[in-house]
C-alpha cells in the first residue's frame, strides 16, 4: 500500500510540475486526455480518484490534549514549582503545595485554550474552497460535489462563483476574477483563454488561468482542470503552512532562560545555607545528639527553611502574574481594535523591528475612488475616499460648482450610465454611513463619485433606460449601452439639458481604455464651446493626460457619447462605435486609509520600518508609499521576477534596501521574512488574504485583517484586527511594549524583594545568628504580600517616552546592566534595614526570639510595600509619574498591610506565623527603616537615567 501511494506522488509531482499556462488550449486537452464535447467518462474519473485522490485539502496531524499540556508545562520554571510543591506535601505543608499546583495548572490551562486555536488555519482554507461545482462528465453538464473533481474535468465557471479546482481557462467571455485574496492584486483580472505565457510569469499575470478559491466577479467561462487538491495554488499555501514550524516567542526564551539562572542559583544558596547551618549545629557542644530527636529536629527545621527560601527564591507567581498581565493587557489591545489570539505574542509585537504589511486593505482601503477627471485640458480632483459618497470637487485647490464644467458632469453621466455595479447603503457603523459595492470596483468608484455630484444611478437609469449593450470585452477593451431618453429635465448633468428637440433620440454610451475610446472619437466635447472637431493636437492632448494620471499610478477610464435619432437596425460595433464624442478621462486608485501616514511617522521614530509586499504593480503601489511617507531616502521598489533572481545571500543584503515589493507570490513573502529575519530583525507580518497566511506563521508575530481578512489569515494569525486600521498596529506596537515593560517592572520587584529575603537568611545563617525568618512567614511574604503589588504593576500605562525608544536588542535578556544595578542596590538596603530591625528586636525583646522575628517581618513586609510604589517606573521619579495614580496598587498595599497587620494582631493567628504583637515604639523604630529602600531606589533612578543617556551618547 505504501508504495502504491508512493507512486501516487510521484505522478502528482510530475503534473505539478508542468507549466500549464505556457501550453495552448489544445495540448492541454491532449496532455490530460480530455475532450471539450463529451468531458470524462465515469469510468475515467473513478480510475483519476484513484490516482489523484479527492480534491480537498489535507490536514496536518491534530496537536493531542496531551502535546499541549507538555508544551505548558515544559520548562524549568514549572519544574521547580513542581518540585516545591511535591516537597511542601512530603514535610506536611498541604497548603502550600495546593497553592503552587493551582498556579500551575491555571497557568496551563489558559495556554491549552490559546494553543487549541492555532491550527484552524487549514479548516478555514477548506471552507474557501467551493461547495458545488458545475462540470461536463458523459457529456451531460451535472452539479458535483468539488470534492469529487480529479485533472481533465471539464467546469463551468459564472459569476459569483468560487474557482473550484486550478483551471486552465478553455473560454472567457468577459470574464474577471478577483483573486485579492490568493494573489494581493486590488482589482478583478481579466482572463483570456487564447494567451500562451512564458514559464516564469508571476501568478498575478497568469490571465489564462484560474485558481481554486478564488471568486469570479463578472462574465463566464469554461476551462479544464490542471490540478486539484494539494497541488493547487492554495494547496501549496496549506503544505508551506504545515511545514513552517512554531517558534518561542523572545519573551518566552528570555522567561525561560531567567527561570532557570535563578533556579540553579536559589538550589546553589539554600544548599549553602542548609551546609552552613547543619556545620555550626555539628560544631557545637552537645554533638551527641546529633542523631537524636533534638538533632533531627534541627535538621528538618533547617531544611524546611531551605526548601521555603529555595520558594521564595524562585518567584512561583511570576507565570501566573506575567500570564495574567498579558491577559489585562490583551484587555486592553481588544480595546485599541486588536484581538490576541496568543497571550506571549504581545511581547513580541512590542519588540519588532519591521512591519511587512500589505497594501490592499491594510494601507489602503481596498474600495476604488475616482479622485480625478479631466476634460478639455482641466483637471477636476475629487475628495472623499471610499464607497462613502461625500466628497468635493477643486480646481486649483478651490472647491468648484459642477455647473461650470459641464463636460466633467457629462463625464461623470456617461460612466454612470455605461455601469453594471450597484452601490448599497450597509448601514451606520462607529455613528458614520457605510456603503457597500456590488459589481466592478471600478465601476462602483463612478457610481459614487456621481452621488458626491448630487445624481444617483437609480434616477439617472431611470430617465435613460437602458435598451441595447455591447457587454464589456477584454479584447476590445471598452463597453456599450444604448439609452432611451424619456426624463431629461430632471438630470442636469446630461448634455440633453434644456434641449427638447432630442427627447426622442437614443444615447450611445461609451467607456473604456483611453486609447481605444479616442480612436473612436470624431469629435471632443470643450468646457464652454460644446462640441468641436477633434484634431490631432487635441488628441495628443488627451493622450499626455492619460499618461500624466497613469504616471500617478491612477487607473483611468475614457468615456465618450453618441446621440442618434434612430438606432441602427443592427445593433453591433460597426454601427454604434463610430463619430463618437470623446468627453473626458476618469482617475481612480484605491486610496490609502487617512490614518496610515500619522502612523508611519509613530513607527519610524519608535525605530520600526515599514515595508509594503503586494501583489498589484510597481507603479502603483511605489505611488501609494511615496504618498504614505513609507519609501525612505535611497531605499527601493523591486518586483517578485526581480526578486525570483536573487540568491539567498543577495536577498539577505538586498532586503535592508528595498521598502516596496511588487507583483509577489506567496514563496516570495516567505523568502522576504526568512531575509529580514537572517538579518536579526524581528518580523510582524500583516496582511489579509490566502496568500499572506504562510509568512504570517513564518513571522515572529502575525498580523491579520479582522474585517477584509480571510479566515486563513484569521486563524494563522497571533493578532487579528478588529477594524483592519494600520493606526491600530502601531497601537498595539505601543502596548507590547507597554505590557513587556511592565513584565520587567515587577521581574526586577520581585527579584529585589527576593534577592533580599534570601540574603537576610543567608547573612544571618553565615554569622551565626538566629534565623530571622520562619518558613511560614517566607511562604506568607513570597504567595501574598509580593503577589498582588506585583500584579497591579502590570496595569501601568507606561512611561510617556515608550514610543519614543528604538525597538529592544533581541539579545537583551530581561535583566538588563541597569536592572542588575537596581537589584543590587535594592538587595543591599532591604537586607540592611531587615537584618537592622531584627537586631533592634534581640536587644529590646527581653530574649523573646518571636519579637525579633516581628521586626524582621514587619519592617521586611512594608519596605517591600512601599517598594512597590517606586518600581512603577524604571527611569521616571514617582513623584512624576503621580504617587497614587495607580489606584490598583493602592488597594494592593492597603491589602496587603491589613493582611501584615492580621497576623501580627490576630491572637489565633500568632502562634501559626510565629509573631508577637508591636508597640509605638517599636513602629517608631521600623518607620524610618522601611523608607530605606524606596529613597534607595529614587537615587538609583536619578544614577541610572543619566548613566543611560551617556551609554546611548557613546553607542551614537
Amino acid at each position: 500500500m505504501s508504495d502504491e501511494k508512493a507512486a501516487i506522488k510521484d505522478i502528482k509531482k510530475k503534473d505539478v510540475s508542468i507549466s500549464w499556462h505556457t501550453m495552448s488550449s489544445t495540448d492541454v486537452l491532449d496532455e490530460l486526455k480530455t475532450q471539450t464535447e463529451n468531458g470524462l467518462s465515469t469510468s475515467e474519473v473513478k480510475a483519476r480518484q484513484e490516482k489523484y485522490g479527492l480534491n480537498e485539502l489535507e490536514e496536518a496531524p491534530a496537536t493531542t490534549f496531551w502535546e499541549m499540556l507538555w508544551s505548558q508545562i515544559n520548562n524549568f520554571v514549572i519544574y521547580m514549582l513542581l518540585g516545591a510543591a511535591i516537597i511542601s506535601a512530603l514535610l506536611g505543608d498541604e497548603i502550600e503545595a495546593i497553592a503552587i499546583m493551582a498556579i500551575v495548572v491555571l497557568n496551563a490551562i489558559m495556554g491549552i485554550i490559546q494553543e487549541s486555536r492555532a491550527e484552524a488555519a487549514l479548516a478555514a482554507l477548506k471552507k474557501l474552497a467551493a461547495p458545488e461545482a458545475s462540470v461536463l462528465r458523459d457529456g451531460k453538464r451535472v452539479s458535483i460535489p468539488t470534492a469529487q473533481l480529479v485533472p481533465g474535468d471539464i467546469v463551468y465557471l459564472e459569476a459569483g462563483n468560487f474557482i473550484p479546482a486550478d483551471v486552465r481557462l478553455l473560454e472567457a467571455v468577459n470574464l474577471r476574477i478577483d483573486e485579492a485574496s490568493l494573489t494581493g492584486e486590488s482589482l478583478p483580472v481579466e482572463k483570456n483563454a487564447q494567451t500562451r505565457l512564458e514559464r516564469d510569469v508571476p501568478l498575478g499575470d497568469r490571465n489564462n488561468t484560474a485558481f481554486m478559491g478564488t471568486l469570479v466577479n463578472y462574465g463566464r467561462g469554461k476551462g479544464v482542470v490542471v490540478s486539484t487538491g494539494m497541488n493547487t495554488q492554495l494547496g501549496m499555501i496549506a503544505t508551506m503552512l504545515q511545514q513552517v514550524e512554531t517558534e518561542q516567542t523572545p519573551l518566552q526564551r528570555r522567561l525561560d532562560g531567567l527561570g532557570k539562572v535563578l533556579g540553579w542559583g536559589s538550589l546553589a544558596v539554600c544548599g549553602l545555607v542548609f551546609v552552613i547551618g547543619s556545620v555550626r549545629f555539628v560544631l557545637q557542644p552537645g554533638t551527641a545528639q546529633l542523631f537524636g530527636p533534638e538533632g533531627l529536629e534541627h535538621f528538618a527545621e533547617l531544611f524546611m527553611v531551605a526548601v521555603s527560601l529555595a520558594i521564595a527564591a524562585v518567584p512561583e507567581g511570576l507565570p501566573a502574574v506575567v500570564t495574567i498581565s498579558l491577559a489585562l493587557g490583551m484587555r486592553e489591545m481588544v480595546k485599541r481594535h486588536a484581538l490576541i489570539r496568543k497571550l506571549a505574542s504581545v511581547e513580541t509585537l512590542g519588540s519588532a523591528t519591521v512591519i511587512c504589511s500589505d497594501k490592499t486593505g491594510t494601507l489602503t482601503q481596498n474600495e476604488m475612488t475616482v479622485t480625478r477627471i479631466w476634460a478639455d485640458g482641466e483637471v477636476v480632483n475629487v475628495t472623499g475616499s471610499g464607497y462613502t459618497p461625500v466628497g468635493e470637487f477643486t480646481n486649483d485647490d478651490e472647491v468648484i460648482s459642477l455647473a461650470d464644467f459641464p463636460a466633467i458632469k457629462t463625464a461623470l453621466w456617461i460612466g454612470t450610465l455605461n455601469n453594471d455595479a450597484q452601490l448599497e447603503h450597509a448601514g451606520e457603523q462607529a455613528g458614520q454611513e457605510t456603503y457597500r459595492m456590488i459589481g466592478d470596483p471600478t465601476e462602483g468608484a463612478i457610481l459614487v463619485a456621481a452621488l458626491k455630484a448630487g445624481s444617483s444611478a437609480k434616477a439617472l437609469n431611470q430617465a435613460y433606460p437602458r435598451k441595447q449593450e455591447i457587454p464589456f470585452d477584454s479584447a476590445r477593451k471598452r463597453m456599450v449601452t444604448v439609452h432611451a431618453v424619456e426624463e431629461p429635465e430632471d438630470q442636469d448633468i446630461s448634455p440633453l439639458s434644456g434641449d427638447d428637440s432630442k427627447r426622442e433620440w437614443h444615447i450611445i454610451a461609451v467607456k473604456g481604455a483611453p486609447d481605444v475610446v479616442l480612436d473612436l472619437c470624431s469629435h471632443i466635447q470643450t468646457l464652454h464651446n460644446g462640441d468641436q472637431k477633434m484634431t490631432e493636437e487635441r488628441r495628443k492632448d488627451v493622450l499626455a493626460a492619460n499618461d500624466a494620471m497613469t504616471g500617478d499610478a491612477l487607473r483611468v477610464l475614457g468615456v465618450a457619447y453618441r446621440m442618434v435619432p434612430v438606432l441602427p437596425d443592427e445593433i453591433n460595433s460597426d454601427s454604434l462605435e463610430k463619430d463618437l464624442t470623446f468627453v473626458g478621462l476618469i482617475g481612480m486608485i484605491d486610496p490609502a486609509r487617512t490614518e496610515v501616514k500619522e502612523a508611519l511617522t509613530t513607527a519610524k521614530n519608535a525605530g520600526i520600518r515599514t515595508i509594503m509586499i503586494t501583489g498589484d504593480y510597481p507603479n502603483t503601489a511605489r505611488a501609494i508609499a511615496e504618498e504614505i511617507g513609507l519609501i525612505q531616502p535611497g531605499h527601493k521598489v523591486i518586483t517578485g521576477a526581480e526578486l525570483s533572481n536573487l540568491s539567498d545571500e543577495e536577498m539577505i543584503e538586498n532586503v535592508m534596501v528595498t521598502d516596496v515589493y511588487a507583483r509577489v507570490n506567496p514563496e516570495h513573502k516567505m523568502r522576504i521574512v526568512d531575509a529580514l529575519r537572517a538579518n536579526k530583525e524581528v518580523v510582524a507580518m500583516t496582511g489579509d488574504g490566502v496568500n499572506d497566511a504562510p509568512a504570517i506563521k513564518r513571522a515572529d508575530i502575525g498580523v491579520a485583517m479582522g474585517i477584509t481578512g480571510t479566515d486563513v489569515a484569521k486563524g494563522t494569525a497571533d493578532m487579528v484586527l478588529t477594524d483592519d486600521n494600520y493606526a491600530s498596529i502601531v497601537s498595539a506596537v505601543e502596548q507590547g511594549r507597554v505590557i513587556y515593560n511592565n513584565i520587567r517592572k515587577f521581574v526586577y520587584y520581585l527579584l529585589s524583594c527576593n534577592a533580599a529575603e534570601i540574603m537576610v537568611i543567608f547573612l544571618a545563617t553565615l554569622f551565626g545568628w538566629p534565623i530571622p525568618l520562619t518558613a511560614i512567614q517566607l511562604l506568607w511574604l513570597n504567595l501574598v504580600t509580593d503577589g498582588a503589588p506585583a500584579l497591579a504593576l502590570g496595569t501601568e500605562p507606561g512611561d510617556p517616552d515608550i514610543m519614543d525608544r528604538p525597538p529592544r536588542p533581541t539579545n537583551e535578556p530581561i535583566i538588563n546592566k541597569y536592572m542588575q544595578i537596581g537589584i543590587l542596590v535594592q538587595t543591599i538596603a532591604i537586607t540592611a534595614v531587615t537584618l537592622g530591625a531584627f537586631a533592634i528586636g534581640q536587644f529590646t525583646g527581653d530574649g523573646h526570639i518571636e519579637f525579633a522575628e516581628t521586626m524582621a517581618f514587619v519592617t521586611l513586609s512594608i519596605s517591600e510595600l512601599f517598594r512597590a510604589f517606586t518600581a512603577r517606573s524604571e527611569y521616571y521619579p514617582v513623584l512624576k509619574i503621580g504617587l497614587f495614580k495607580n489606584k490598583l496598587m493602592n488597594w494592593a498595599v492597603l491589602g496587603s498591610l491589613v493582611l501584615i497587620f492580621a497576623v501580627i494582631y490576630v491572637p489565633f493567628l500568632q502562634p501559626i506565623f510565629n509573631t508577637a504583637p508591636l508597640g509605638l515604639a517599636q513602629w517608631a523604630e521600623i518607620l524610618p527603616l522601611v523608607l530605606v529602600p524606596s529613597v534607595a531606589a529614587e537615587l538609583t533612578k536619578t544614577f541610572l537615567r543619566k548613566k543611560m543617556k551617556k551609554d546611548q551618547n557613546t553607542a551614537i
